[in-house]
């Protein structure tokens, strides 16, 4: 008899997608059958990118990842996570100062989905910096920099996105 696949979300804005991002994705699906990248619209943060967009760089950033699968994440993730009958949330924890915030979302998440585990994955120590906002400060001021922190399909948005804001 073979065992039930084994299931995780990995939600976030992803705007932009960031070798960080990777990093953990690379962990979840070393311990999951299946990972669900979930792009969210999060209007209330402004994002550089439309969903569409995101949804595009991360598809193609998460080509060479056999067992990723790349959708919308559209109202509450635990709710995502059951409709695609997943058994954990992936959250990534970069720095201590990361810890109150997930914390407090992952006791969120098990009240009203007690089903579902959060599991925090820690990305390698040369990705603790990087994160979308750390990209599109870099970006800003010398895009050649933002490089070093990003898959290679996500540059050229990042130039475009740029060029519009003048």
């Amino acid at each position: 008899m073979s065992r039930p696949t084994r299931i995780a979300v990995y939600p976030g804005t992803f705007d932009p997608i960031t070798l960080g991002h990777l990093d953990v994705l690379r962990r979840a699906s070393r311990l999951f059958d299946k990972v669900i990248v979930a792009v969210a619209a999060s209007d209330s943060k402004h994002p550089w990118f439309t969903v569409e967009e995101r949804l595009r760089m991360a598809r193609e950033a998460c080509k060479g990842i056999r067992n990723v699968k790349v959708l919308e994440l559209d109202g509450l993730t635990v709710e995502f996570a059951r409709k695609h009958a997943a058994a954990a949330i992936i959250r990534g924890l970069r720095k201590f100062s990361d810890f109150e915030f997930e914390f407090d979302l992952a006791h969120a998440n098990r009240l009203m989905a007690p089903e579902i585990e959060t599991v925090i994955l820690m990305p390698s120590q040369d990705q603790f910096v990087t994160s979308s906002s750390f990209v599109k400060d870099i970006a800003r001021h010398k895009l050649s920099q933002a490089a070093a922190f990003v898959p290679r399909c996500v540059l050229p948005h990042l130039r475009k996105r740029l060029a519009q804001k003048g």
